[in-house]
């Protein structure tokens, strides 16, 4: 096969520095020249100042995010072949380190597999793939033909409504793409336990995977604990907790039909809502008014903030969550508390928190950082991509 003469970009003197340390994108202020006239998901060729060849990758002359790399060996053409041999390698890792009681895993985790801006997640013989960029939009039938040759799915369902799309000019699509069969649920299981997902109208792709390895750790310390699940989505947490032997678990969620997801799942692994309840409330308004106290409360909440200038009112909710929390947690009962939110910092997070205890008067002990399970692997030099971040703290006082 013939080398295929791609586009050009050229940057800035010393602007290369950022991609000689691992890092995979190029912001558009760092280009100084553009040869051949590539459109929005188009591949070009990245080159320094001095015209030496760095990395093939994805273009979009419309965002601040202008280059994303898809190798650094330049000499490659980017065909079908490509993209099946990169999925194969995704495959192969995670065949490595999904267990045998588990057909529910994050395949394709966007920069950290190679693939910018796609995701693909495996529910049992379904699929589910959100794209975000142009880039991967342009590759999406060679993908999917990927995906069907590796992964033998019976259906490929796209959820593809991310803001991320509509800042690289593209609409939403959400939609079979392979397969018949159009129903929203799908049962999977997840380390022995089971879970109907729904994939259509679920948040994310249906489930949020991210968290399987700390469900695993938390539900592994509850035993006899009385737990609150607050922001429980469709109750996976509370599911592990029971199984782990909580004497009672509390779930709140404001959404209708979230907790009528939870009660399901509950209901699947054979537990009752009378021992483990669901309660449709407002998580900050629960916690300012309850009298109770609990052994294990676990903060998984949405997003506070989407974008930058969220920041400052997203930590404030931060806080006051927090806050609230520590309140109504026993002496020695731990706190698992997370942010998902790509815009506030771990380090920010951790004085959030730790704010929240000074304020209450509390000592916290940190017992461990947690953060998204190895399916959701990142590229080392691309600390944006570790967008989950939690702590598992223990009330000393």
């Amino acid at each position: 096969m013939s080398k295929i003469a791609y586009p050009e970009i050229t940057l800035k003197k010393g602007r290369e520095e950022a991609i000689l340390r691992g890092h995979p994108w190029i912001f558009s202020g760092a280009i100084t020249n553009v040869k051949g006239n590539p459109g929005a998901g188009d591949i070009v060729l990245a080159k320094d100042s001095a015209g030496n060849n760095l990395a093939l990758g994805v273009y979009n002359p419309s965002t601040d995010i202008a280059f994303r790399i898809l190798t650094r060996k330049c000499e490659e053409n980017i065909s079908q072949y490509f993209w099946q041999s990169r999925l194969h390698e995704a495959y192969k890792l995670r065949q490595k380190i999904i267990g045998e009681e588990t057909n529910a895993y994050r395949l394709i985790n966007a920069e950290g597999d190679g693939f910018p801006g796609l995701i693909v997640d495996v529910y049992n013989m379904s699929l589910v793939l959100s794209i975000a960029t142009a880039g991967m939009e342009q590759q999406k039938s060679h993908i999917i033909n990927a995906l069907i040759s590796q992964l033998k799915p019976t259906r490929i369902y796209e959820q593809s409504d991310s803001r991320s799309r509509r800042l690289e000019g593209l609409e939403a699509n959400k939609g079979v793409v392979f397969g018949e069969d159009a129903s929203p649920a799908i049962e999977i299981i997840e380390n022995g336990l089971k879970f109907e997902v729904d994939v259509v109208s679920g948040q994310k792709t249906g489930f949020f995977l991210d968290q399987r390895v700390n469900r695993e750790k938390i539900g592994a310390l509850s035993r006899d604990a009385v737990v609150l699940n607050c922001f429980a989505y469709t109750a996976a947490f509370s599911v592990y907790c029971a199984e782990g032997g909580a004497k009672r678990v509390v779930s709140l969620d404001i959404s209708h039909s979230a907790c009528v997801a939870a009660r399901k799942n509950l209901h699947l692994n054979w537990f009752t809502v009378e021992n483990y309840p669901v309660t449709e409330t407002d998580v900050f308004d629960y916690l300012r008014n309850t009298q109770e106290n609990f052994n294990m409360i676990i903060l998984d909440p949405p997003a506070f903030a989407k974008t930058k200038k969220d920041v400052a009112k997203a930590s404030r909710g931060y806080k006051e969550i927090n806050l609230q929390a520590i309140k109504h947690l026993a002496k020695g009962g731990m706190l698992a508390t997370f942010s998902c939110s790509n815009f506030i910092e771990e380090d920010l997070f951790c004085k959030i928190v730790l704010a929240a205890a000074r304020d209450v008067g509390s000592d916290l002990q940190l017992l461990s950082r947690l953060e998204a399970g190895p399916d959701h692997p990142t590229l080392f030099g691309h600390p944006e991509g570790r967008y989950l971040k939690g702590l598992l703290l223990v009330k000393r006082n």
